[in-house]
């Protein structure tokens, strides 16, 4: 009698018939001798492998989104891989708002901020942001990562430094090449770490420390009473970016200063309408000087597209929905905690998670596609998250929850992980 191969074999033999060099990611030759550019790259052929066999987990149309659901493929699927955690975009006031505002202005307003693109719409959302997070003025981007880019690139001139946790989003670590000034990094949440990393600058070195407030992969948040004591003792600011903490941290959804009962002070927060607020865009809100400087000096702001008003009225819509229907924020905080605690006692790894963003981590990239195909093909959407967004080796499935979720979705979720998980190996 043949003995049945295990998984971990079976997903080897898979991945050795598919061809898929995991070794080799972005598929670039650094040795052609060629000034073709493009000679560089000619040889990538991993995701066209991956998708031979079934194993591409990205670029999936979604056909319908009506929030907790959605259908992928031509079948209804379970929506764990959305960042709309508040159920928002459906909602018929965000969507009246951005009928309304298309009426009136158009899809376009065809200029960057500082020439034409400026509606009252505009407007009227910075002095609604600026309120909700108590600071003195905010400034709206196209999206979040230009916000990022903006932000980062106005502060920190060729004297200045940027300061990473190592974790931050790849917007930061793009906005801290594109500024002027160089860019260290410090340990993942580690207050001990930043304090030798500030201290090594010296005390005249104008820096800027970054951080997210809730961390897009691991969905754990930054210690902010911490960091912010080890800022202020050597005369530091802080930008934090609550792009997921918005909507869904703190007792009303303010984000990570809230949580922590932090007045954010003399600090920038950076956010995006694309997740909770259920649009497309970014903002950056702080003390009024520094706005002011930022709308004067950040490149997007000068350079870019205006945010479209449709798109600023649905930002605005759901921002007062967050105090108007407080029921959503308690609740995706309660699903986050519930979903936790059950997918930690089915055996999964669910990293340290505070949050309604709960990775799973599987560790081997072909698994983690595999895992993602069988949840899929059972009615599960989740996100297959590999390198470069998690370092090599350390792939994970990015499940995520909304408020509008029902029990009984959440309870059919379970069962399927339960399945999955146990046939490609990931549990016991």
């Amino acid at each position: 009698m043949t003995q049945a191969k295990d998984p971990t074999a079976q997903l080897s033999d898979l991945a050795q018939s598919a061809g898929l060099d995991m070794d080799d990611m972005d598929g670039r030759q650094r040795d052609v001798g060629n000034a073709d550019i493009f000679a560089r790259i000619a040889h990538f052929q991993l995701a066209e492998q991956a998708r031979a066999v079934g194993l591409y987990p990205f670029f999936q149309p979604v056909e319908v989104n009506d929030g907790p659901e959605a259908e992928v493929n031509g079948r209804r699927v379970i929506m764990l891989g959305s960042n709309n955690y508040l159920g928002l975009t459906r909602h018929p006031e965000v969507l009246a708002a951005a009928h309304a505002a298309l009426d009136r202005w158009g899809p376009s307003m065809t200029g960057s901020r500082l020439l034409n693109g400026t509606s009252p719409v505009h407007l009227e959302l910075e002095e609604a942001l600026a309120d909700f997070l108590g600071t003195e003025s905010a400034i709206v981007f196209s999206t979040g990562y230009l916000a990022n880019l903006g932000t980062v690139s106005a502060l920190v001139d060729r004297h200045g430094v940027s300061v990473l946790d190592r974790d931050v989003h790849a917007s930061i670590y793009d906005a801290a090449a594109l500024a002027l000034g160089k860019y260290v990094r410090f340990q993942h949440n580690d207050p001990e770490h930043l304090a030798r990393v500030l201290d090594n600058l010296g005390d005249e070195t104008p820096r800027l420390v970054i951080v997210d407030g809730a961390y897009s992969m691991g969905g754990d948040l930054a210690p902010l009473p911490a960091l912010r004591a080890v800022c202020e003792q050597r005369n530091t600011r802080m930008l934090v970016d609550d792009a997921h903490a918005i909507g869904t941290v703190g007792p009303t959804g303010r984000g990570t200063f809230s949580h922590f009962g932090l007045d954010q002070g003399e600090d920038l927060v950076i956010g995006t309408f694309s997740k909770t607020l259920a649009s497309v865009g970014g903002f950056c809100a702080g003390p009024r000087v520094v706005i002011e400087y930022i709308q004067h000096f950040g490149r997007p702001m000068l350079f870019t597209a205006s945010l479209p008003p449709a798109s600023a009225a649905a930002a605005l819509a759901a921002l007062r929905l967050i105090d108007a229907e407080p029921w959503r924020v308690q609740r995706v905080q309660e699903l986050g905690a519930r979903m936790r605690k059950r997918l930690a006692e089915l055996g999964f790894d669910v990293a340290d998670s505070q949050t309604p963003i709960i990775p799973i981590r599987v560790g081997d990239e072909v698994r983690t596609a595999v895992f993602w195909r069988d949840l899929l093909s059972h009615g599960v959407y989740t996100n297959a998250v590999v390198a470069p967004a998690v370092p090599r080796g350390q792939a994970i499935l990015r499940t995520s929850y909304i408020a509008t979720h029902s029990d009984e979705q959440l309870e059919q979720a379970l069962e399927i992980f339960a399945e999955a998980g146990r046939r490609s190996g990931v549990i016991a």
